[in-house]
């Protein structure tokens, strides 16, 4: 397969090992393996302190299913197949599109939700959010024909911090159902919503025609782990994946199972603080907002970690963030790398030192003004 660069991921390349700040990261700081371990029950330290590197099942271990189904209402450990979250779209993909399928996605869009798709021959029609950033379900329907196989949503939606409601959830649902439309669902950012009274399903707990993405990377703080995991009830689904893998990674490291493990055991102990500490955050970002009004636009998340800034400025943005972190040293992801015009970037709220960075950018807006 020929495949096309990466290119948030050579961006990232460029910075992000060698800039000071990072201000666009999608995910949230790190949590220290002692911190994890500091959740962890009798029997749990007991799996972590007799572990044993040998090869582990290519499905996931039982017990690690059986804690990830848990977290379905719908769900048991058969459901379930564990890998890198990044994989599993490679998998998916490789096993269910042919050249020549139709498949719907979002736009903006993380890149590998579409890219593996196009270089298997698939075409791709754009389901795009409005000038606020809101999706409409009417627009949907509009891009479906009896052509269309798959449908890829991804919410908490990623750059733009989008959630719909449930009741928009269950339209867009009920149209795949009419459709018979196979639904790829990226969740990655599950559960991190900033208000819980706009908390929304698992897709797969909703809709028997689904395969649904969740991992340790976003919600969780843990993206070094590089676990996640895929439900479904079609079995014939993840029994083709499961047999690809066999030519990848063949199985998961026995040390992130068990670590995987403790923190979705105890899962308040990571979520909760990653939306306390984003909506810390977003509050600070909303005030620098309109501090600089005449700079940047700003559509308020309601989930997730990330969001998309309209910024008026006289060049493209991928040359004011290359200036940005010149003279700054902060890293911040222009539009481009969405393919997403040339006047917006992506905003982290995932890290602690957000409000040192806001200063330092800040410092820079006052010294560019007349």
């Amino acid at each position: 397969m020929l495949i096309d660069d990466f290119k948030l991921e050579r961006y990232f390349a460029k910075y992000e090992f060698s800039t000071k700040y990072l201000i666009s990261s999608s995910d949230c700081d790190g949590f220290s393996l002692e911190y994890i371990l500091s959740s962890a029950d009798d029997k749990e330290m007991s799996l972590w302190n007799n572990l044993r590197f040998g090869y582990t099942d290519s499905r996931g271990s039982e017990f690690l299913r059986e804690s990830i189904a848990s977290q379905y209402k719908t769900l048991d450990l058969n459901n379930v197949l564990v890998m890198s979250p990044g994989e599993a779209n490679f998998i998916l993909m490789n096993t269910i599109l042919n050249k020549g399928d139709e498949i719907i996605c979002m736009y903006p869009s993380y890149q590998s939700l579409y890219q593996v798709a196009v270089s298997l021959g698939a075409v791709v029609k754009w389901w795009k959010f409005d000038s606020h950033q809101n999706y409409q379900v009417q627009e949907l329907e509009s891009l479906l024909s009896k052509k269309t196989k798959l449908l890829v949503l991804n919410f908490p939606h990623n750059p733009t911090g989008f959630l719909p409601s449930v009741d928009d959830l269950n339209k867009i649902i009920s149209l795949a159902r009419k459709y018979n439309l196979l639904i790829f669902s990226d969740e990655m950012y599950h559960q991190l919503v900033h208000d819980a009274s706009k908390q929304i399903p698992s897709i797969c707990d909703l809709y028997e025609n689904s395969v649904c993405l969740w991992g340790m990377a976003k919600s969780f703080g843990l993206a070094g782990l590089r676990f996640g995991w895929v439900t479904s009830h079609r079995a014939d689904i993840l029994k083709k994946m499961v047999s690809f893998k066999d030519y990848l990674s063949i199985c998961n490291n026995a040390a992130g199972e068990v670590l995987t493990y403790i923190a979705l055991n105890h899962k308040d102990n990571f979520i909760n603080h990653n939306i306390k500490k984003i909506v810390k955050n977003k509050k600070l970002f909303s005030e620098f907002v309109r501090r600089n009004s005449d700079l940047i636009e700003f559509v308020e998340p309601v989930a997730g970690s990330t969001a998309l800034a309209k910024l008026n400025i006289d060049c493209p943005s991928l040359d004011y963030c290359e200036k940005l972190v010149s003279k700054t040293g902060i890293m911040m992801v222009p539009g481009e790398m969405f393919d997403y015009g040339d006047s917006y970037v992506r905003i982290g709220f995932g890290r602690e030192n957000f409000d040192e960075v806001l200063k330092i950018w800040e410092s820079y807006i006052n010294e560019k003004k007349p």
